[in-house]
C-alpha cells in the first residue's frame, strides 16, 4: 500500500482564511432562479415565493457572499428592468443563454432572499453593452441613503435602507469572444479604470473586482492580466479568475489532478499582478477573487443542451443541469484544497453555481430538493476551515498523467484556529486503484483528539445522487483514523476526499 507523510505545525502559516472564500454565485440562467430558489406554488414556498427547503440547504452549505446576477447574463442586463412594480417590469430576451427573462425576481427580491440565507451580495455591473454611467446609477440606487432621484426611487420601491453593497464586479469575462461587448485587454482596461474611478467618487469604501481571464487556457492569458492591471492597478482591489474542469475522453487520472491546473493559474496571476505593482513602484497588493469555479461538463452543453432558433426563447429552461459523481466531488474537494492553499492571496471565491445550474443543490418543480455529491466537500470545508491555512510538509508518492505530467497521489491542506485550538485536515487520494495510508505528525498541535472524520468515496466512482435515489452518496466516518503518540494515521480509499477535525 502506498504511504504518504505529512507534518502540521501551527507556527507555519499561509494566511488567514477569509470567509468570502466560501462564496457562491446565482445567475439568471436556466432553472437557477425560477423553479430553483423561487417557486411560488411550491408547498415549501414562503410568502415571498422562495422555497424554504432550498433556503435551508443553502444555509447548511455555509455560503458567505453570493455573486449576482451573472455571469454572461450581466453583459446584456439592464438593471432598471429588475426594480419597481413586478407587474410593470419588461420581459427581455437574454442573448447569453437564448432564453426569456421575466424580471419577476430582481434586486429587491434577491436581496430579501440573501437575508433569509444569511449571505452578503456581490454585485456585477454590465460593462459589456452598457458602461460607466449605468454602473454609477446602480451604485447610487443601491448605496445612497436618500435625497437623490435614484435613492428616492429605491425608497418608493419599498426599500428605505440602502442595500449597502460592499463588493462589485466590473463586468464579466470580458476576455471571452462569447461575451456581449467583448473587448481587447486595452479597451476593457480603459473602461474598467474609468468606471472604477467614478464608482469610488460616489462610495470610496467599496471593493472592486476587475475581470481577469476566464480560463488559464485562453490565448490571451497572462498578457490580459498585465494590460488590464496596468490600466486599473490603482483603482481596484482584486482581479478575477474563472476555471471549470471536466473529465475528457475517459482520462480520469488527469481529471483527478485538476487542482494542479488551479494551483498554476493562481500562482501565475499573483506573479503577474505583483510584476505590475513592481513596475509601478506600488506598495499596494492586488488579491484574487476566484469568482467562478466548479466541475462543469461544458462539452455536454455545447453538444446537447444549447438552445437555438429565432422563435425559441423559453423561460427557465433546463440548462447546465449536470449530475455529479463521486469522482466529480473528489475533484471539487481538491479544488477547495487549492483555494485554501492560496489563502494569502485568494481573498474571495464563488462556487458557480448554487441551485440546479452546475450546482450542489438540485430541485424538482413541485417536488423535492436534494444534495448533489459536491454539496458535501463544500459544506464540511466551510464549517471546519477556520483561523489560518497552514504550510504543510507533504511527502507523497506520485503518478503520471497525460495532462499534467507527474503529480502527487495525495494532496492536502490544514487549518488552525488559535482562538479555539481547533484544527482541520483536508486530503484527497487521486489513485484510481489503491488506498493510501497517511501518517500526519500533529505533535506541534499539542494534546489534541480526533473529533470528526468524513470520507467521501464509493466502489463506483461514478455513483450519483438523483431524483430517484437522492441519498445514494454521502460522506461517512473513516474508522481507520486514529491518534497516538502525536501522530494521526488514516487510510484513504481510492478516489476519495477526506476531512478531519482535531480539538
Amino acid at each position: 500500500m502506498p504511504r504518504a507523510r505529512l507534518t502540521i505545525d501551527p507556527h507555519f502559516t499561509i494566511g488567514p482564511i477569509r470567509r468570502k472564500l466560501f462564496g457562491g454565485f446565482v445567475e439568471h440562467l436556466g432553472r437557477h432562479v425560477y423553479d430553483g430558489i423561487f417557486e411560488p406554488g411550491h408547498e415549501t414556498a414562503d410568502a415571498d415565493g422562495f422555497r424554504t427547503d432550498v433556503i435551508d440547504l443553502v444555509k447548511e452549505l455555509g455560503v458567505d457572499t453570493i455573486r449576482y446576477p451573472g455571469g454572461n447574463f450581466v453583459s446584456g442586463f439592464r438593471w432598471e428592468d429588475s426594480v419597481g412594480p413586478v407587474e410593470e417590469r419588461p420581459r427581455r430576451l437574454d442573448l447569453a443563454w437564448h432564453s426569456t427573462e421575466t424580471n419577476e425576481v430582481g434586486l429587491h427580491e434577491f436581496s430579501s432572499w440573501l437575508e433569509k440565507v444569511g449571505s452578503d451580495l456581490m454585485m456585477a455591473v454590465n460593462l459589456g453593452t452598457r458602461g460607466t454611467l449605468e454602473a454609477i446609477d446602480l451604485l447610487e440606487y443601491s448605496n445612497i441613503r436618500g435625497g437623490t432621484a435614484l435613492s428616492e426611487r429605491r425608497i418608493a420601491n419599498g426599500r428605505t435602507a440602502p442595500f449597502d453593497v460592499r463588493m462589485w464586479c466590473l463586468g464579466n469575462e470580458m476576455d471571452g469572444p462569447w461575451q456581449l461587448g467583448h473587448r481587447s485587454a486595452d479597451d476593457y482596461g480603459k473602461i474598467a479604470a474609468q468606471t472604477a474611478k467614478g464608482m469610488r467618487q460616489l462610495d470610496p469604501d467599496i471593493q472592486l473586482v476587475v475581470c481577469g481571464s476566464s480560463s488559464a487556457h485562453m490565448p490571451t492569458f497572462g498578457e490580459w492580466e498585465r494590460v488590464v492591471l496596468t490600466h486599473t492597478y490603482d483603482d481596484v482591489d482584486l482581479i478575477s479568475c474563472h476555471a471549470y474542469y471536466e473529465e475528457r475522453g475517459g482520462d480520469l487520472d488527469s481529471f483527478l489532478a485538476s487542482a494542479v491546473d488551479m494551483d498554476g493559474f493562481i500562482e501565475t496571476v499573483v506573479a503577474t499582478a505583483d510584476h505590475v505593482g513592481s513596475v509601478r513602484g506600488s506598495k499596494k497588493r492586488i488579491d484574487i477573487s476566484f469568482d467562478e469555479w466548479n466541475v462543469w461538463y461544458i462539452e455536454r452543453f455545447h453538444g446537447v443542451d444549447k438552445i437555438e432558433g429565432i422563435d425559441n426563447w423559453p423561460v427557465a429552461p433546463r440548462l447546465l443541469e449536470d449530475v455529479y459523481s463521486v469522482a466529480d466531488a473528489v475533484v471539487f474537494g481538491n479544488l477547495m484544497i487549492s483555494l485554501l492553499k492560496h489563502a494569502d492571496r485568494v481573498a474571495s471565491a464563488s462556487l458557480a453555481q448554487l441551485v440546479n445550474v452546475i450546482a450542489p443543490i438540485m430541485t424538482e418543480p413541485g417536488g423535492p430538493a436534494w444534495r448533489q455529491t459536491t454539496f458535501f466537500p463544500f459544506s464540511i470545508t466551510s464549517r471546519l476551515a477556520q483561523g489560518e491555512a497552514l504550510q504543510l510538509k507533504l511527502d507523497s508518492p506520485t503518478y503520471e498523467t497525460a495532462a499534467y505530467g507527474e503529480v502527487p497521489l495525495v494532496d492536502a491542506v490544514a487549518t488552525h484556529d488559535a482562538d479555539t485550538g481547533r484544527s482541520a485536515v483536508f486530503l484527497v487520494n487521486r489513485s484510481t486503484s489503491e488506498p493510501v495510508t497517511v501518517s500526519v505528525d500533529i505533535s506541534a498541535l499539542g494534546d489534541v483528539a480526533l473529533v470528526e472524520s468524513h470520507t467521501l468515496s464509493d466502489d463506483d466512482v461514478y455513483a450519483k445522487n438523483t431524483l430517484e435515489d437522492r441519498e445514494r452518496v454521502a460522506p461517512r466516518p473513516n474508522d481507520s483514523a486514529a491518534v497516538a503518540g502525536g501522530v494521526l494515521t488514516i487510510t484513504l480509499p481510492p478516489v476519495s476526499w477526506t476531512a478531519l477535525a482535531l480539538a
